[in-house]
């Protein structure tokens, strides 16, 4: 009974430590993530904010300097939650990282506030290259499922990366990118000529590019057919 109450004790120092100290991550679950039902929940089985909890610790002694320690409990924390973020990467508050497996943030990572990144999506390089290697992201951007934003580039504030993209280029804010590689749909509010954005299914501009390709040969060969129809009436 002794160590039981010991265990709930540590577990609710915890618990309120996590609280005070990442308000803002909590108020971000509760604002973008409708599953959330209370706080207790939330601090104890939300893999993404255990995630970020252990790059807070990790990220200042990284800073420091300090060898091995910091790689050892970002590492710890990828095979506790799935999630890898390197303790050299910056983040601001407010970053919500949803469900979360397979989330890769590198070592140069810069992350504006309240980020929203969902599962499968790397913030990675492009090759070996030294010093800054990977992307910087704005405030208040949204990177959808399996999204690959890479190389040193820079998403501005209010940009929403559809699912499966593979960013490759500077990004202005306010604006919308899909496809492969990532083109832009919407900036500022207007869309661009030629593309219909719907919300719940943002269009591949690649699949896009095909289905137009496809109708011209569907009309070049119905041109053909016509032509040789016309050949085998005369003769």
């Amino acid at each position: 009974m002794d160590i039981f109450i010991i265990v709930i004790s540590i577990v609710a120092a915890a618990a309120f430590l996590v609280w005070f100290f990442f308000r803002p991550e909590i108020k971000g679950v509760f604002e973008r993530d409708p599953a959330a039902r209370n706080v207790l929940e939330v601090i104890l089985l939300y893999s993404g904010l255990h995630a970020i909890v252990a790059y807070r610790i990790a990220h200042p002694l990284y800073l420091m300097r300090v060898p091995i320690l910091p790689r050892l409990i970002s590492q710890t924390a990828r095979f506790l939650t799935g999630i890898e973020i390197h303790p050299g990467a910056r983040i601001g508050k407010g970053l919500f990282i949803d469900h979360g497996m397979g989330v890769v943030i590198g070592e140069t990572s810069i992350i504006g506030d309240n980020v929203t990144i969902f599962q499968g999506v790397t913030l990675g390089g492009t090759g070996k290259e030294k010093g800054k290697r990977h992307p910087t992201l704005g405030s208040n951007v949204v990177v959808g499922t399996g999204a690959k934003v890479l190389g040193n580039i820079t998403v501005g504030d209010n940009v929403a990366i559809g699912a499966n993209a593979v960013v490759i280029k500077d990004v202005p804010s306010n604006s919308t990118v899909v496809g492969v590689p990532g083109r832009i749909v919407k900036q500022e509010g207007k869309e661009f000529p030629g593309i219909r954005l719907d919300h719940t299914n943002l269009p591949d501009p690649l699949t896009q590019a095909l289905d137009k390709l496809q109708d011209e040969i569907n009309q070049i060969e119905g041109e053909l057919k016509k032509h040789s129809d016309d050949i085998e009436r005369k003769t």
